[in-house]
């Protein structure tokens, strides 16, 4: 079987598993990342995706040695590395301005749910794209990257994912000639069932729709997106 093999982190919450079920109509591989906390909900996503078609990987995303653990084991079952990769897994946290922050605990928090877990699957996940001349990576961003003062009272996410990008950009140009392709979306509020939940009084109708993110993420996989590298792209919605 030669089909590609696509990594989704953070695969158990609602991008993910959009971004994996788009990605298997594709005709790809999936491998679905997350923690071990996530288990069930992927096993039950594995399921729908039909035998064969999905891995079920549960492992401390932020661990560098889970994760050549996590890659050898793909490695095993679908017979080669991944070609694709799409780096949901992080964490929102905020509520109160800096000024007023008791700790640095929500700062720290942050930056190794976004930033250090977008390092180290990066680490990871390079080389093999590196050596396959093939690769195609997406990162989630978020609007707070433009637009840094939509993140107020929630300055430490908006830095970890402002970090993101600028990571993401900058190892863009040094793959680039690799054949190895790496982009940013940035996302709004996202239609979630936890955003739902949060903001009662909002109308999800603006925000950004799963299935509508997990297309432009296929787009930026696929080979119709040969000539785009580096992008940070909007995916606002009305929100």
């Amino acid at each position: 079987m030669n089909d590609p093999i696509v990594l989704v982190t953070g695969a158990g919450g609602a991008l993910g598993g959009a971004v994996a079920r788009r990605a298997a109509k594709d005709g790809m591989r999936v491998v679905l990342a997350d923690l071990e906390r996530g288990r069930a909900r992927l096993e039950a996503l594995a399921t729908e995706l039909g035998a064969g078609r999905a891995l079920v990987a549960t492992f401390d995303l932020g661990d560098a040695a889970a994760w050549t653990a996590a890659l050898g084991r793909v490695k095993e079952a679908f017979g080669a590395l991944p070609t694709r990769a799409v780096l949901v897994a992080g964490a929102w946290q905020g509520g109160a301005p800096v000024h007023e922050a008791k700790d640095e605990s929500v700062w720290r928090a942050m930056l190794a749910a976004n930033a250090d877990t977008a390092y180290r699957a990066l680490r990871a996940l390079l080389p093999g794209m590196v050596a396959a001349k093939d690769g195609s990576v997406v990162v989630i961003g978020s609007r707070a990257v433009q637009q840094p003062w939509t993140s107020a009272n929630a300055a430490e996410y908006g830095a970890s994912k402002a970090a993101v990008v600028a990571l993401t950009q900058a190892i863009a140009q040094e793959v680039l000639e690799h054949g190895v392709r790496v982009n940013a979306i940035l996302p709004s509020t996202m239609d979630t069932p936890a955003n739902r939940a949060a903001m009662p009084a909002a109308d999800p109708a603006r925000w950004v729709s799963t299935d509508s993110a997990a297309a432009v993420i296929a787009f930026l996989l696929s080979s119709d997106s040969r000539d785009v590298s580096g992008a940070a792209i909007p995916v606002y919605g009305r929100a």
